[in-house]
């Protein structure tokens, strides 16, 4: 969620290089060996990605990637961006300028891992879905963001409603449970239009110890992280009951709005994949709707091997499977498996309180009080004066300030990939 970049740019290139040139033995086979870019995408072999590619690729499915803002130089993203908007008021109306000062690329790198197109045959960055549209809805987060943030989302998640998104991915948290009331309308508009909506669980590395909002909202697929071993992450993920599956969150690699490739951690990378494989669930059953495509990733999903129980709350359901989740046979559900937000409104948010009319009273006439005696005057502590209302405040606007305070998902390093062979695959 913070990035941090390394001091030893010399040190992380070659560590880089290294770690994308050995790759497994199944990763080398699904990809020229002189693309190290394409082997380096491991997830594709492990989680049977490339296996689900034999039934659909994701055509005819649009993810929405609620973000920074999804680049418009990088040729991985040729054909791939059906449609854009800027709802923080600091982006550009299609969507495609990446905004923020700091993890301005991160827009870019979720959508390469959803929905990525390579840069040729068997070469460069390739999504999970790399035939599905993606829509770019740039959002600015922090205290200089133009608009307020809660207000950015309800928007952001209304207009992909609204301009055909069938999954939404969030690769973001607020690093606080509640969430405020004009969620709950944004986000039941999506499960009425039969959206799913696919966000990142947060990332201890990031100070997000416990899922947040809008990972603890009823009915979203809430995705947590494991390292290459499919183990959970330490850095790159957290804990929490919301959690629907988990999804590799280390040893990611993305591309930027210039066109650079970066190796980077978190969540916020595993939730795209997830997103991705619910564009192929999706694009391969069209009569599914949101909850059956949704339950169809939770129950085929792999038993985690440290998982106490099923759900756990650092696996989830286990260990996301998209061949599995393709072309298992998995009997229908009515309801959202991951809960319904409609119930917890109704059960959780106060009703408003009708005013009931007044009785018309008559006027009574109070005889005067006698005179007071004189006083000192005693000023009370609990009435604001100007030193409780510079301090007794001050406390409330930091808290305020943290909890709107959006982490994205980028824990560990960012590094800067700088490969040969990386000009000639263009």
């Amino acid at each position: 969620m913070i990035r941090r970049l390394l001091a030893a740019v010399a040190a992380v290139a070659v560590a880089v290089a290294t770690t994308l040139v050995v790759a497994g033995p199944a990763a080398a086979q699904a990809a020229p060996a002189d693309d190290p870019v394409r082997s380096a995408e491991y997830w594709l072999t492990d989680y049977g990605v490339e296996e689900a590619w034999e039934t659909t690729r994701g055509a005819g499915v649009k993810i929405a990637v609620i973000d920074t803002g999804i680049g418009r130089g990088p040729v991985e993203f040729d054909g791939a961006v059906a449609g854009g908007t800027d709802v923080s008021g600091a982006g550009s109306p299609d969507g495609r300028t990446p905004v923020g000062a700091v993890d301005k690329d991160h827009g870019s790198w979720v959508a390469s891992l959803a929905a990525g197109r390579g840069t040729g045959p068997g070469a460069g960055m390739i999504g999970v879905a790399p035939e599905a549209q993606l829509l770019s809805v740039s959002v600015a987060f922090g205290s200089s963001a133009p608009r307020p943030f809660s207000d950015q989302i309800a928007d952001a998640i209304r207009w992909s409603v609204d301009n055909g998104a069938d999954v939404i991915n969030m690769s973001l948290t607020t690093n606080v449970p509640d969430w405020p009331e004009s969620w709950d309308d944004a986000f039941l508009y999506a499960f009425e239009h039969d959206v799913v909506i696919v966000v990142a669980a947060g990332n201890r590395g990031s100070g997000t110890t416990r899922v947040g909002a809008p990972a603890t909202i009823p009915g979203v697929l809430t995705v947590g992280g494991v390292d290459r071993s499919g183990k959970a992450s330490v850095e790159a993920s957290t804990q929490g009951i919301t959690i629907g599956v988990t999804a590799p969150s280390e040893e990611l690699i993305g591309v930027s709005a210039d066109s650079t490739l970066v190796s980077w951690d978190g969540t916020s990378g595993a939730a795209p994949i997830v997103a991705g494989i619910a564009a192929l669930v999706r694009a391969a059953h069209p009569e599914l709707d949101a909850n059956n495509v949704i339950n169809r990733i939770i129950k085929t999903a792999r038993p985690a091997a440290g998982a106490k129980d099923v759900p756990d709350v650092l696996y989830g359901y286990g260990l996301v499977d998209a061949a599995a989740a393709v072309t298992a046979s998995i009997p229908s559900v009515t309801a959202n498996p991951m809960g319904s937000l409609e119930d917890w409104v109704r059960l959780y948010r106060r009703a408003p309180v009708a005013t009931l009319p007044e009785e018309p009273t008559a006027p009574v006439e109070v005889p005067p009080l006698p005179d007071a005696d004189p006083a000192t005057r005693v000023a009370s502590p609990l009435l604001p004066d100007r030193d409780t209302v510079i301090y007794g405040t001050l406390p409330l606007l930091l808290v305020t300030a943290t909890a709107i305070l959006v982490a994205l998902g980028v824990t560990a390093a960012v590094r800067r990939i700088r490969l040969a062979s990386r000009a000639p695959s263009r």
